[in-house]
């Protein structure tokens, strides 16, 4: 038994990312690291789908996650072009992008920052499955609570006076609204021009999608039981409006159409996401 309690969030993400390589066809996200990653007994489970498989609403959130993190590695490889060669995982939970990552040979490297059992616990996982952490990936070990964004960075080898790109993957909506965009204004102001962030947001409940309402109330009690409820909401426009004043100059904000129409058509399988989350990517 660990001596410590790793976040059900993701958790929660990683199987629906392993799920998506077994259950849905074609893949939105290829991650062959993630089944490895949840386990022998998760992978068997899930292997043998069931009831949870065909669940409309898990399929969209599903279909959403790995959306997300699709966008934010396909805005990943376009910073490369900008000279990005620092990539900071905000709340990286079981992210599997450093043990794939694409863009090694290119000289990228990876900081995954993450609350320190959560990353004990991916360590774990990662070492029963035999998967090596790459030497151009640190961990950053933090407690938001008591201890500094930029000192641990810093301390870890991130330099900030390089172009870099964050992603920050199911994290703002369990966060007050103000400190998410001190964190925006923090990429914003701290690192040089061609810098960016790639980030999903939710909607207040009074914008969300009708047949959605009822449903996020239902994920809003089970993540609340977890100790994890969802805090930080956000107008789209009102959002846009604070990034430009910033220093964003592109800001690129998704809503479920425009992921539908990028990642989910002319699929026989159905698969598609409910529209309840925004995806955003900020560069200044």
């Amino acid at each position: 038994m660990l001596p410590f309690s790793p976040s059900a969030t993701a958790q929660r993400v990683a199987l629906s990312r392993a799920a998506h390589q077994l259950w849905d066809s074609p893949q939105v996200l290829g991650d062959p690291v993630a089944l490895r990653l949840v386990g022998a007994q998760a992978g068997a489970a899930l292997a043998r789908g069931g009831l949870k498989k065909h669940s409309r609403l898990l399929r969209s959130l599903r279909a959403f996650l790995v959306a997300r993190s699709r966008f934010a590695e396909d805005q990943l490889a376009q910073s490369l072009a900008r000279g990005v060669r620092q990539y900071v995982v905000l709340g990286a939970g079981l992210d599997t992008f450093a043990y794939r990552n694409p863009h090694a040979a290119a000289g990228l490297r990876v900081w995954e920052v993450d609350h320190p059992a959560t990353q004990a616990y991916k360590r774990e996982q990662l070492a029963t499955a035999g998967i090596a952490v790459p030497d151009n990936t640190t961990y950053v070990p933090i407690d938001f609570r008591s201890q500094s964004l930029p000192e641990q960075l810093q301390r870890h080898g991130f330099d900030a006076h390089l172009p870099s790109f964050f992603s920050w993957l199911g994290v703002s909506m369990y966060l007050e609204p103000a400190t998410v965009l001190d964190t925006l204004r923090w990429v914003a102001t701290a690192t040089p021009p061609g810098s960016g962030i790639a980030m999903d947001y939710m909607l207040p409940m009074a914008q969300q999608p009708w047949p959605m309402r009822a449903a996020l109330g239902v994920l809003a009690l089970g993540v609340a039981a977890h100790g994890e409820p969802w805090r930080g909401f956000f107008d789209p426009v009102l959002l846009a409006q604070s990034l430009r004043a910033m220093g964003y100059h592109t800001v690129i904000d998704w809503d479920g159409d425009a992921i539908n129409r990028t990642y989910f058509t002319e699929r026989r399988d159905g698969l598609r996401t409910g529209g309840s989350g925004h995806l955003l990517c900020a560069i200044h």
